[in-house]
């Protein structure tokens, strides 16, 4: 996948919303280190930066555009590419100056599969006392998202995305994700939310999607079926997403929210 940081930016707004709510339930008053896991073009990183102005801040992304579009945004702070399953493949000691106090997580785990070793792990790397504060997007039984996967079925080159309905993870109910992390933590917060963004029309929504969701289903395809296929996309997004009487669309769209606390230093 491509993933380009002017794309995701068309709907900045709409974006940085989860990501703000996400760090408004991080009860932390004071933050040392914070690492940003899948920072994209650093808007979740700019709200980690100004909650915490003395925190060292580091952004990781598997996207060179997406660093890049960071790094020019926030040049006083540190981005990598990086694999956030690289980074996250070790537990680090938690007595250890370099665990960070938070590691955030906006909209990016979704990509990776075994979040029941993922997210422990994770998890393992704060330093005593801190938090993983993560929010996936849990909407593939949207229409938005089942359009996505049955196009690709019905379409003659359906042999070509065969695997792209299996690049987003299945979402576990909020229980699993609360007994995962409870285990090994102090304090787990879960927590649901549709958002309903208003959009302009139904062009709007496939413009939304080809920033994110879309990405695996168009990749394979040469120019002429990448056309047929959003062609077909769009049609079937705006009968399943019909206007308002003010000629723009609501696009419901549920995402969760965790936020496991680490066990504080007297406790471990």
């Amino acid at each position: 996948m491509s993933w380009s940081a002017r794309q995701y930016a068309a709907f900045e707004d709409e974006r940085t919303r989860p990501a703000r709510d996400l760090l408004a339930g991080v009860p932390l008053r004071d933050v040392s280190s914070a690492v940003d896991l899948g920072c994209g073009p650093g808007n979740s990183t700019e709200l980690i930066a100004a909650r915490f102005p003395r925190a060292c801040i580091v952004g990781i992304d598997a996207s060179a555009d997406m660093i890049a579009a960071a790094r020019a945004r926030l040049p006083a702070l540190r981005f990598e590419v990086a694999d956030v399953r690289t980074w996250a493949g070790g537990a680090a000691a938690a007595s250890s100056g370099d665990a960070p106090d938070l590691i955030f997580a906006n909209a990016v785990l979704q990509w990776l599969p075994d979040h029941a070793g993922l997210f422990p792990r994770l998890a393992a790397k704060l330093a005593p006392g801190g938090c993983l504060a993560l929010q996936m997007p849990d909407n593939l039984g949207e229409p938005a998202q089942i359009l996505m996967r049955e196009i690709a079925e019905q379409s003659p080159w359906r042999h070509k995305l065969a695997g792209a309905r299996e690049s987003r993870v299945q979402i576990e109910p909020a229980e699993w994700y609360y007994r995962l992390l409870r285990a090994g933590t102090s304090r787990v917060d879960v927590w649901r939310t549709t958002y309903y963004h208003r959009l302009a029309g139904a062009g709007a929504i496939v413009e939304w999607f080809k920033g994110t969701g879309l990405l695996p289903f168009l990749a394979p395809l040469d120019a002429a079926e990448r056309a047929e296929y959003l062609s077909r996309y769009t049609q079937a997004i705006g009968s399943a997403y019909p206007a308002a009487p003010d000629g723009g669309v609501l696009l419901p769209f549920p995402r969760l929210f965790i936020v496991a606390h680490a066990i504080p230093a007297r406790y471990s």
